[in-house]
């Protein structure tokens, strides 16, 4: 009797500290607040994304993360667009954006302002994400590309350096609103950890 009392007892417990929270619980902030807020130093720029629904996964992610600004490239789609607010959900709306036709003008620009620009792709040389040695003092931005044909090389030649993604599988690709997340997430780490001991 006592075990099924005390086995009673710990589900109670257990059930109490993992219930899910309600989206009221979640401290999101308004429009106005996240416009007011400090930014990652952290731009990702979108190299030919034909799909509506991986650039507004990107916005999310941004929105999510506080990241700087979203260079849209070539093909890659603008909003407002009824499709990238599918994934986006709003987020289309808080990061800031702004659009470049050609994707040379917008690492000139990135580089002119001091920032070290890394294309996501698998190219020789490239730096694995795990090996990835970030100088917190530096701003970055990062070029996710096509889901075909990746990052254009014209684009890769002009980067400071190309990041990989290490992969173990039969594969060796990723979707890339996942990839540009997992580089994001990484980077994330690194630069609100050192913006937070800057005070």
């Amino acid at each position: 009797m006592f075990i099924l009392i005390f086995t009673l007892f710990l589900c109670k417990l257990f059930h109490d500290t993992m219930q899910k929270r309600k989206i009221t619980e979640l401290n999101r902030i308004s429009v106005e607040e996240f416009q007011s807020k400090t930014k990652l130093p952290l731009v990702v720029i979108l190299d030919n994304i034909r799909s509506l629904h991986n650039i507004g996964a990107i916005f999310r992610t941004c929105d999510a993360f506080l990241i700087e600004e979203i260079y849209l490239c070539g093909i890659t789609a603008t909003p407002p667009n009824a499709e990238i607010h599918k994934t986006a959900l709003g987020a289309e709306n808080t990061v800031k954006w702004v659009y470049f036709e050609s994707i040379m003008d917008a690492i000139r620009q990135l580089q002119t302002k001091g920032y070290s620009v890394f294309a996501v792709e698998q190219v020789k040389q490239s730096i694995p994400l795990n090996e990835l040695k970030i100088d917190v003092t530096k701003k970055y931005a990062i070029i996710v590309g096509n889901e075909v044909k990746g990052v254009q090389q014209v684009a890769v030649d002009m980067c400071n350096g190309a990041i990989e993604i290490p992969q173990f599988g039969t594969k060796h690709s990723l979707n890339v609103s996942i990839a540009a997340g997992i580089v994001i997430w990484d980077l994330v780490k690194e630069l609100s950890t050192s913006q937070s001991e800057r005070g």
